[in-house]
């Protein structure tokens, strides 16, 4: 679906000591399309707002907070699908309470472990969080790697609506003989686009992109412009990245470090708790091969191992997904002199200055 930029905005800049910009398309995560943007709207008072982005692991809620302590007019907006949950601490790299010490932080222990989160939600939420950071005359830096919440924001997309009732009646047909088969083989019918773009096996994905299309009579692949275009924004958009062994070995030590924290008891406590998880709650990142463990269908060893591959796979996802977005300033995170490097990419998106590209 085409949509319409405003005149009078400029496009995002940046002039950065040797870093990189990527460039590229994006498909379809989900139906999505821009709002139209309204000329100067939504300015922070000393630039632009700023999106910290990359894989996990890359450090990014570190060199955040220390963005945020060096400017003291800084409020950090956490952007990830599972920080907001209460009760999942040990497993989501939440900021810790030190990184939290005399900093701002919106949009971490949201909701309860029982309720489902969707990103129109988030959307709303930052949306109004950011209002309230401007009204304070602050400069809000969201910090996190869901992608398709970092695009909702810094892209105010258009999202499609939720339809309780058919999505309701899609998850019993799931639990049902046939299944996820059956779901895929309609979707296949119904919107082949949108179909090839999604593995037979993703329950969230398959029904909600049939919940769409059954709720409003269009393809849930009809928007997809929405995603494939990166226009104009009113956020200076940095990168984090890592060289692919030192990222692993960050992720493997990370792990190390929260089964050390607890991460088996918290599991082991969540399983038992009445009511229980939410669908997008059971399927985070260590949480689900928990759970095997705690349910008896897996040993600690192959949760373990399970939770490794996972993450790794995620981790190149991320990028993957971030290095299609050419506004994107791309920092080493591993650079001595990230601090430095990070306060030129921003003062010189606030200044205006052209793009550096290799």
């Amino acid at each position: 679906m085409p949509y319409k930029v405003a005149p009078g905005r400029s496009q995002p800049t940046a002039a950065i000591r040797g870093v990189t910009s990527s460039a590229g398309g994006c498909g379809v995560k989900d139906q999505v399309s821009r709002s139209r943007l309204t000329a100067g709207a939504g300015r922070a008072p000393g630039g632009r707002h700023v999106s910290l982005v990359g894989p996990t692991a890359t450090g990014k809620t570190a060199a955040a907070v220390r963005f945020a302590r060096r400017h003291g007019d800084v409020e950090l907006i956490s952007v990830d699908a599972i920080a907001v949950y209460r009760e999942l601490d040990v497993g989501t790299a939440k900021p810790t309470p030190d990184e939290r010490r005399g900093v701002a932080w919106h949009l971490v222990d949201e909701c309860d472990p029982g309720e489902e989160f969707s990103v129109a939600r988030f959307q709303a939420d930052a949306q109004g969080a950011i209002a309230g950071i401007e009204e304070r005359g602050h400069r809000a830096v969201l910090v996190g790697g869901t992608g398709l919440y970092h695009r909702a924001v810094v892209d105010e997309l258009d999202l499609p609506g939720r339809y309780p009732e058919i999505a309701a009646e899609l998850e019993a047909e799931a639990d049902g003989p046939g299944g996820l088969p059956a779901l895929h083989a309609r979707l296949v019918a119904l919107d082949p686009a949108a179909a090839a773009r999604i593995e037979p096996t993703n329950r969230r994905r398959l029904v909600r992109a049939l919940e769409v299309v059954l709720g409003s009579g269009r393809p849930f692949s009809g928007a997809g412009p929405g995603l494939r275009h990166y226009g104009p924004t009113r956020f200076c958009l940095v990168g984090l990245t890592l060289d692919r062994g030192e990222l692993d070995r960050r992720i493997a030590a990370r792990l190390e470090a929260q089964f050390s924290a607890g991460f088996v008891d918290e599991v082991t406590g969540l399983a038992a708790r009445s009511p229980g998880l939410s669908r997008t709650a059971r399927q985070a990142l260590g949480y689900r091969e928990l759970l095997e463990y705690v349910a008896g269908r897996a040993t600690l060893d192959e949760a373990r191992a399970a939770i490794l591959r996972r993450t790794r796979s995620f981790a190149r996802r991320q990028e993957s997904w971030f290095r299609r977005d050419p506004r994107i300033v791309w920092l080493d995170a591993a650079r001595r002199d990230l601090d430095d490097a990070l306060d030129d990419a921003v003062a010189a998106t606030d200044r205006g200055d052209t793009w550096a590209r290799d």
